[in-house]
């Protein structure tokens, strides 16, 4: 026997795929149909001009697994995510816990730690490229003030990538803090009054409630962090070029695929590296899927 559904439930379920069409819509188009775009053309040789690609078959492929810069930007996109993913969440999550208690001026606080979010990252990197610049930019002035030699900051091959790290963590705190700061709200403020009954301290309290009960937020936090590193560009395409003496420590998976697919004009084997920052990608969100299970706790 058939169920019969209600005028009231049908019109809620149209309501509900009205709202979040817009939401599918932006994801076919800018995400979805892109992948199937870019996993095609990377069997394909770029013709001359954009016109008339070349079926190649595995090429590109077998060309990247060769190709030994294709694999120092993979260790650099690991090693930048590795600099900036926990840093960023550990100083976002002491942030949040300090302005979520009473704190004077607190949403001022709030403010302007969110403001590098708002802020073009052109903008931001141009700022930072000026505070790095080993001539007249302001660090090496408070280094010379202060006795110390210049630092080539962003030239140096063995520093340059850390550089570019303090850009993503100054960047990403403020969109992580805001985040923790809702998780937090959520918590029951029972735990922590029954724990001041028993005489935990501030330090007890932040491991043994406030930690594992934000643990879903910091779940999502980290899941996208890491993406987010992992994709880095704008940064190092602003402040590195391919002359400059660190660009092989410090060339990412997204810049080299730039590279090639509109430097070179070879969109094939770009689109080929892509897919395999794809596939990095895919495998440690899934990793992080699997494990959640045994830290995430849910109320």
């Amino acid at each position: 026997m058939h169920r019969r559904i209600s005028k009231q439930m049908r019109n809620e379920w149209y309501w509900g795929w009205f709202l979040i069409a817009p939401t599918i819509l932006g994801l076919i188009v800018l995400n979805i149909i892109p992948i199937f775009q870019s996993f095609y053309l990377s069997f394909f040789k770029s013709g001359d001009f954009g016109k008339g690609n070349v079926f190649v078959g595995l090429d590109n492929y077998r060309k990247m697994a060769d190709d030994p810069q294709v694999w120092h930007a993979v260790m650099n996109t690991f090693l930048h995510a590795l600099m900036v993913v926990p840093f960023s969440i550990a100083i976002a999550l002491v942030l949040a816990v300090l302005l979520n208690g009473k704190r004077k001026g607190k949403s001022i606080y709030r403010t302007i730690y969110f403001i590098p979010m708002v802020a073009a990252p052109a903008a931001i990197t141009m700022v930072w490229k000026w505070l790095y610049n080993s001539q007249f930019g302001l660090i090496n002035v408070l280094l010379a003030k202060l006795g110390l030699p210049k630092v080539e900051w962003t030239s140096n091959p063995d520093i340059a990538l850390v550089s570019i790290a303090v850009i993503g963590i100054w960047s990403v705190i403020g969109y992580n803090m805001v985040l923790f700061l809702a998780g937090l709200q959520e918590i029951p403020k029972d735990y922590y009054e029954a724990s001041d009954i028993d005489g935990a301290g501030k330090v007890r309290q932040f491991f043994v409630i406030t930690l594992p009960l934000v643990s879903p937020t910091l779940f999502f936090v980290l899941v996208t962090s890491i993406i987010q590193a992992m994709q880095v560009f704008d940064v190092i395409y602003m402040m590195i070029e391919v002359t400059n003496p660190a660009y092989d420590k410090t060339v990412s998976l997204v810049y080299l695929f730039y590279n090639n697919s509109f430097k070179y004009s070879d969109k094939g084997y770009g689109s080929a590296i892509v897919m395999l920052l794809l596939a990095i990608i895919m495998i440690m969100t899934v990793i992080q899927t699997k494990t959640q299970k045994k830290w995430v706790n849910y109320m």
